[in-house]
């Protein structure tokens, strides 16, 4: 308990301080394109980034697989618009992106909803920058496609690319998105996916079957990728409230049983 209220009450406040974040900010972007400068990285479909480089597209890359797809857009000199939440995490990812060419629009599928999708239909509409999101972000579900790109698209008539990688020298956060950080002198396969469309005029049921039917494409993209490296089978449908209660239960487990032998 005591550590909860320390982590509440002292670390998390400065660790929300702008002034600290960038001071991880830029050690943790360098670090990121010192390991990509070191590994062999094999890019399916260059023409299709080649092609949205200033043109409208909404970019999808799942929560846990954006380290790769940062430092590739920023090398194909992709004007991308991350969309990321106001959380203390979201803004530090914002500055991450920053360093990377990139500019955050904040807000949520639970906070900011209405503005961030104004903001990010107007940006699209003007031309010569695309939108990335993590459709399964902030909280998860994990690989879950939520409806924020959805709308994007219907309404601007920009295409959703899914963008994901896998790398055979790695290791997963223990987090509820599996977050895959690659490391050093890896062997890392970005695929981009092929542009998705979703009509203007879309009626609701077809809306959630083309929904479902993005979704199954996005996931089999990563099961695919992972396979070639035969990394773990990434949960899906897990929610960031629900992992921090399973750490917290089977610590108490452990607790218990340790105090069981006494």
């Amino acid at each position: 308990m005591a550590k909860s209220k320390i982590r509440k009450y002292f670390l998390d406040p400065i660790l929300g301080l702008d002034i600290v974040q960038w001071c991880f900010a830029i050690p943790v972007s360098l670090m990121m394109w010192l390991v990509f400068a070191t590994c062999c990285t094999h890019i399916r479909n260059k023409k299709i980034l080649k092609e949205y480089r200033k043109k409208p597209a909404v970019f999808v890359v799942w929560h846990g697989r954006s380290m790769v797809p940062t430092a590739v857009m920023a090398l194909y000199r992709m004007r991308s618009c991350v969309v990321t939440s106001r959380h203390k995490d979201g803004r530090f990812m914002a500055k991450i992106q920053h360093m990377f060419g990139g500019r955050a629009i904040f807000g949520s599928s639970s906070s900011g909803g209405v503005s961030v999708l104004r903001e990010g239909v107007r940006l699209l509409n003007k031309g010569g920058r695309c939108l990335v999101l993590s459709p399964d972000g902030p909280g998860g579900p994990s690989l879950r496609m939520q409806e924020g790109a959805m709308y994007f698209a219907k309404m601007t008539g920009a295409p959703i690319i899914p963008v994901c990688f896998s790398a055979s020298k790695s290791w997963f956060q223990k987090r509820w998105d599996r977050y895959l950080v690659v490391l050093p002198f890896s062997k890392v396969i970005v695929d981009v996916g092929e542009p998705m469309f979703v009509k203007s005029k879309i009626k609701t049921p077809e809306f959630e079957q083309e929904r479902l039917e993005i979704e199954k494409k996005c996931i089999k993209q990563l099961r695919d990728l992972d396979k070639i490296f035969n990394l773990m089978q990434v949960e899906e449908g897990m929610k960031a409230s629900t992992f921090k209660k399973q750490i917290r239960e089977g610590k108490k487990l452990v607790a218990k049983a340790k105090s069981d032998k006494k």
